[in-house]
Parts: structure tokens; C-alpha cells; sequence
């Protein structure tokens, strides 16, 4: 994603950092994000914890419902991405902990 790095991404990205709580995250992707959109983000984070757990494609298209083309998608991702997935995951476990 490096090759698409503007002011407005920077802008767009610290706007994120800068909310405190859930609440705020709620009321902000609400109004900037479509429903569909949001369920769909969250449905492909869940399938990267799913994947870095192990899980197969079948037990992952089973339990959440999404499908091989999309749990190709964020193994992709997993395997040749930045690292993004690997990072969010990571510290979501250090919260739990």
C-alpha cells in the first residue's frame, strides 16, 4: 500500500488513532463506513485470527460463513502481506492479557 501514501490517507489514518474508546470508534465508523462495509472488516479480521489459530478453510467457512475466495484473500494477506494482520492480532492478544 506504500505506492498509494497521501495526506489525505495520513489524515484519514490518524483520525483513527486519535479516538479513545470503543463508543468513539462505534459513532465514527458508523458515519463513515457503510454497514456492510464494517461486517465485512470485521468478518476478515476474524477469519486472519481463525487462520493464525490454524483453523482450515472448511472449519473457517463453516463457523463464520465467509467464503474460500475471501479466506484465500486474507491468507494472502497472512502469508505474503505487510504484516498488518500479524501486528492487529498481536496486540489484541497483549490486550487480553
Amino acid at each position: 500500500m506504500s505506492n498509494i501514501r497521501s495526506e489525505s490517507l495520513d489524515r484519514l489514518f490518524q483520525s483513527f488513532l486519535n479516538l479513545k474508546s470503543i463508543d468513539e470508534c462505534y459513532d465514527y465508523f458508523e458515519d463513515l463506513c457503510t454497514i456492510k462495509e464494517l461486517l465485512d472488516m470485521s468478518q476478515r479480521l476474524d477469519t486472519a485470527v481463525l487462520l493464525a489459530q490454524g483453523k482450515s478453510y472448511n472449519q473457517i467457512k463453516s463457523e463464520e460463513g465467509v467464503s474460500t475466495a475471501t479466506i484465500g484473500r486474507v491468507n494472502k494477506c497472512l502469508v505474503y502481506g505487510t504484516g498488518g494482520y500479524k501486528t492487529a492480532i498481536e496486540r489484541l492478544k497483549e490486550n487480553r492479557e
